[in-house]
This record gives C-alpha cells, sequence and structure tokens, in this order.
C-alpha cells in the first residue's frame, strides 16, 4: 500500500462519518478493501481478523459490518479485485511475449512460462485461491456467492479468451485449462514458502529435497505438460 494510501485511511480512520450517500459508501468500501489488501501484504491469509481490519480502517466491527457481511465477504471481493488486475496485466505480458507465427509447441511453451511467471509474482492472489472454496466461500449469504459466481465466470471467460488468442489450436478446452490453472495456483501456493523445520529437514536429508516445491517451476511444469496433451496432434 502506498504511504498516500495509507495517511488516507488513517485520516479517514479518525474522522469516518456514516455514509450519506452510495458515493460515499464506495469510498468507504474502497478504504477497507484497500486496507485488507496491504494486511495480506504483511501476514497470511489466515491471520486476517476482522477485528485488526477494523482496528486499522478505524471503524468499530460493527461498522464494517454495514458495508461488507463478513470478514470472508470482504476477501472475496478482493479476490476478484486483484483477479480483474492480473488479467489486465496478463494481456499486456501476453502481447509482449508470444510470437503468433511460432509453431503450436513453442506458443504452449511461451504461454506456459508466461502464465506460471505471472501467478508466481502474485503470491496473494494465489493464496486467494487456494482459500476460496475452504474459507472464503463459507460465511456468506446466497446473494454474496451469487455476486461473485457471476463475476468469476467473466473473469474465466476473460482468461480463456486470452488463451484462446495465443493458441487457438486448444479449442473448446481453453476454458478448462484456465480453470484448472487458477486451482492448481492456489494448490501449490500453500507450499510456499516452506516453513523453516522443512527446510532444516531438507537441509539435513538433502534426499528429501525431491519433495521440495518452488511455485513458478512447479506451475510452468503443470501448464506446459497440460497444454501440451490437449493439442491435437498432426
Amino acid at each position: 500500500m502506498s504511504r498516500d494510501r495509507r495517511s488516507l485511511i488513517e485520516g479517514e480512520g479518525l474522522t469516518f462519518q456514516r455514509a450519506r450517500n452510495e458515493e460515499q459508501r464506495e469510498a468507504r468500501r474502497r478504504v477497507i478493501l484497500d486496507t485488507a489488501a496491504g494486511m495480506l501484504d504483511e501476514m497470511p491469509l489466515a491471520e486476517l481478523s476482522l477485528n485488526e481490519l477494523s482496528r486499522r480502517v478505524g471503524l468499530a466491527k460493527s461498522n464494517v459490518l454495514r458495508y461488507f457481511e463478513s470478514r470472508e465477504a470482504v476477501l472475496l471481493e478482493l479476490l476478484d479485485d486483484f483477479l480483474g488486475r492480473w488479467l489486465v496485466d496478463l494481456a499486456a505480458e501476453l502481447a509482449g511475449g508470444i510470437d503468433a507465427q511460432a509453431a503450436p509447441e513453442t506458443r504452449s511453451a511461451r504461454l506456459a512460462e508466461i502464465l506460471s511467471s505471472s501467478l508466481a509474482d502474485r503470491p496473494v492472489l494465489c493464496d486467494l485461491f487456494g482459500a476460496q472454496g475452504g474459507v472464503l466461500e463459507h460465511n456468506v449469504s446466497i446473494e454474496a456467492i451469487k455476486r461473485h459466481k457471476r463475476s468469476s465466470l467473466g473473469r474465466l471467460a476473460t482468461m480463456t479468451g486470452l488463451v484462446r488468442q495465443y493458441l487457438p489450436e486448444i479449442g473448446d478446452g481453453a476454458q478448462l485449462f484456465c480453470l484448472m490453472g487458477l486451482l492448481s495456483a492456489g494448490a501449490m501456493s500453500a507450499y510456499v514458502p516452506p516453513p523453516p523445520s522443512l527446510l532444516a529437514a531438507y537441509a539435513e536429508e538433502p534426499a528429501l529435497g525431491v519433495l521440495h516445491m518452488e511455485l513458478r517451476e512447479a506451475l510452468r511444469a503443470s501448464f506446459t505438460s497440460t497444454l501440451l496433451g490437449v493439442l491435437p496432434r498432426a
């Protein structure tokens, strides 16, 4: 979070008044989301509490709940926000990184490399994906879930369109690849970074190091094998 944004949040937190119109409500929601995003840069997702979020925003927890029905609702909206921003960045990364005239196998390898690097550079996004099914989609209303899923379908369509733009040979398999790719990023992120005890075990017994997982390389290998597996054979 930028210093200017932090100052704005801290300043608003000292003088928060009840929002009088929709524009003010949206501004307060944005402050809450930005504060939560800053917290995730400092701590694991599991440690982000509604009490601490409220304290940092400068509101009573009951007032934060006027804008979001639960901690999980905050994080679900943050996931959608992060995903949307990532897709904008991904479009630029793909445009500058893939030769449309290259062979399908070459384009597949580049697509896998760009996707894996882009996701590995966004560990908070990956952590949110990893927590989605088991944590974030609990303790929220049916309406909140439906809003989130509708937005997710739109994000998935955008990503699917990008993949098909640079690898049209994948055909109808593009959507499933994108969905499984995001789920894989979430699942694999749970293993990185490894805790100090695990690193110590690898150091004492190097043969165990084969189990060590580096997120970027693991995703690259997974994406590459999947893409090459679904390409039509000559």
